[in-house]
């Protein structure tokens, strides 16, 4: 995450916050849950929903190789109009997880230059962990098989593009709550706003290292005994400079 000293306190005008992750992994839902929060707070913004979604019902199918470009061009200028008209906008995916999809189903990495350029417009990306049970979601998705190399392949190009970022873990309304408490950390002007406290700790995620490793201890013991998400972004961080 980016450090106190250098965030905003407030998001600028036009923000956009990004809910990027694996299938099954609770974007949807925890999109619509900050918004619900933030409207509590009286502090107004959209959801910009997934278009790969919106496609798979009107189609019946999957996208072929050659309509990914699409996707990810009506993902990128659906957010771009949200953020003219509203304070602060939450991405339900960009173009950067269509770029990855590409890559991973179609072998195909055309789409990375645009997905990362898409992405740099993004204040602060919320990452979701891969500790929600995996789910069957009609043609939306491939299988458990996918998450962990989705995942990996996400990691990488938000390290590239040094954006901040934090991973969200929790079930049920604590998923919500981490990534509130993300935001806030972010900008910390948002953390006079109502936030109830976690009730639950945030079960640990299948996997261990999230490089694909086993964890260690380190790892183990503060996500086990700390709910703020960029803990875990931290911990990451400093195993991968030691490795």
């Amino acid at each position: 995450m980016t450090p106190a000293s250098s965030a905003l306190p407030h998001p600028p005008a036009g923000a956009i916050v990004a809910l990027l992750g694996a299938e099954s992994t609770g974007k949807t839902s925890t999109a619509w849950a900050l918004q619900a929060r933030l409207h509590e707070a009286g502090l107004e913004a959209v959801v910009v929903t997934e278009y790969l979604r919106e496609f798979c019902e009107r189609e019946g199918r999957t996208p072929h190789r050659h309509e990914q470009a699409e996707i990810a061009r009506i993902q990128t200028e659906r957010i771009a109009a949200a953020r003219r008209e509203a304070p602060l906008v939450l991405a339900d995916t960009t173009a950067l997880m269509t770029a990855i999809y590409s890559e991973i189903i179609f072998g195909d990495t055309g789409l990375h230059e645009t997905g990362r350029r898409a992405h740099a417009q993004v204040h602060l990306t919320l990452l979701m962990g891969l500790d929600l049970p995996w789910q069957a979601d009609g043609l939306q998705r491939d299988g458990p098989h996918v998450r962990e190399p989705v995942d990996l392949r996400v990691r990488r190009e938000l390290a590239a593009l040094a954006r901040p970022y934090g991973v969200i873990y929790g079930h049920g309304a604590t998923r919500a709550d981490n990534a509130w408490r993300a935001m806030q950390a972010h900008w910390p002007g948002l953390a006079g706003q109502p936030f109830p406290a976690a009730s639950a700790a945030a079960p640990r995620p299948e996997g261990a290292d999230p490089r694909g490793g086993r964890d260690d201890a380190r790892w183990q013991a503060w996500c086990r005994e700390c709910l703020v998400p960029e803990c875990e972004h931290r911990l990451f961080r400093g195993l991968a400079a030691r490795r």
